[in-house]
């Protein structure tokens, strides 16, 4: 019996394919098969941001890390995919963020901020004279700060002793060196803890400066570990304590902060 032959389907013609079709599909199916297992810096490097590899060391933490890098915590976190307890390990391998603006700014700064603490020194405003009636300006400085320290999770009285020590909680104050307001926030200090912010400070607005100043010191705190040490980086800078310890100067305006966070504390004005 002769086998039955069935007729041939034909196939539907596709279009034909124009130069630039062609030429698009071939950059996707070549994009398609590239290794993406190790990136190149200039793809991994956010708008804005230079990655840079860390090793993470005995007692180091994630927002020690972003105080030394220049980098944004919350953006560090993200990246590594840290989760929300942020926990690092001694080994673990990191990527951070480094802010290219803040490091720009630090760079600068650093350039004469080796000798902050002398020029703080003498463009210190003196501590006024203990007043006998109300101040409005000075009693608005004190709840504003009280209030910026209890939102970002820092000591009341310490913030009030730093503000008080800078400035006499007076918002009129600018220092030869570029310090501004109750807090005496440096310009590029403000740039730096507008990032945490997640908003521009405007460091002649109270609210802002105030704001600026609390963030710096819960910032300090962290990466310092110690109350004495963050009224130090307070004054001296965080790279300069690390690098050469408490200058003389620094030792006596911790001393002074600390004596005035006591009165206070204690419930008696602050000088």
């Amino acid at each position: 019996m002769a086998a039955t032959t069935h007729p041939r389907r034909r196939l539907p013609r596709l279009p034909r394919l124009t130069a630039a079709v062609a030429a698009a599909l071939a950059g996707t199916l070549a994009a398609a098969v590239v290794d993406t297992s190790v990136a190149s810096p200039a793809a991994a490097d956010p708008p804005g941001r230079r990655i840079v590899d860390h090793r993470v060391r005995a007692g180091e933490t994630v927002t020690g890390l972003a105080v030394r890098y220049h980098a944004w915590t919350a953006e560090l976190v993200a990246r590594n995919h840290l989760g929300p307890a942020a926990t690092i390990r001694t080994g673990q391998h990191l990527e951070i963020p480094v802010v290219l603006a803040a490091l720009s700014q630090h760079r600068a700064h650093h350039h004469r901020g080796h000798h902050r603490a002398h020029h703080r020194a003498h463009h210190r405003v003196a501590r006024p004279r203990p007043v006998h009636r109300a101040d409005p300006a000075r009693a608005a400085v004190r709840r504003t700060v009280a209030g910026a320290a209890a939102r970002h999770g820092v000591d009341p009285q310490l913030a009030l002793a730093v503000a008080w020590q800078e400035s006499g909680w007076q918002m009129d104050r600018r220092s030869s060196a570029g310090a501004i307001g109750a807090m005496q926030v440096l310009p590029a200090t403000g740039a730096w803890m507008s990032l945490y912010e997640g908003r521009r400070l405007r460091l002649h607005r109270l609210g802002d400066n105030a704001a600026a100043g609390t963030r710096l010191l819960g910032v300090l705190r962290d990466a310092t570990g110690s109350r004495r040490r963050t009224v130090a980086a307070y004054y001296q800078g965080l790279g300069a304590l690390r690098e050469h310890g408490l200058y003389g100067e620094t030792r006596h305006y911790v001393a002074d902060v600390l004596a005035i966070r006591h009165r206070l504390e204690s419930g008696l004005p602050p000088a």
